[in-house]
């Protein structure tokens, strides 16, 4: 019945009810949160130099711990340290992002939702 009394359902674009949608919506939400949560407990091993500067990163991208092997810290080489340390950071940080995308992804079904 179009717009007339007695319509019981009030359907949205593409025939959903928007209160089917908005609970949903916040369901999503929800579990996004959740997954949220659990991904910044979780912890990210990397390394470089072949093993001499090792990382752990958690989900929430707080570097936990960087352990350096003693011959890597050589004073009359300070920028090739520095440089091992960024390279470590940095696959850390991208590997802690993909495992947060790819949970995401796998919540959302791949919709398209930008962000997510």
């Amino acid at each position: 019945m179009k717009g007339g009394k007695g319509a019981s359902r009030v359907m949205g674009r593409g025939g959903m009810n928007p209160n089917d949608l908005m609970r949903q919506v916040q369901k999503m939400q929800q579990e996004m949160e959740r997954i949220q949560g659990e991904t910044a407990q979780e912890v990210v091993n990397v390394t470089s130099g072949g093993g001499m500067v090792q990382l752990a990163i958690n989900g929430a991208l707080e570097v936990q711990s960087i352990k350096l092997a003693p011959e890597v810290v050589d004073p009359d080489d300070v920028e090739m340290l520095q440089d091992l340390i960024v390279a470590a950071v940095n696959e850390g940080i991208q590997k802690a992002q993909a495992m947060m995308s790819g949970r995401m992804a796998a919540l959302t079904g791949g919709l398209g939702i930008p962000g997510l």
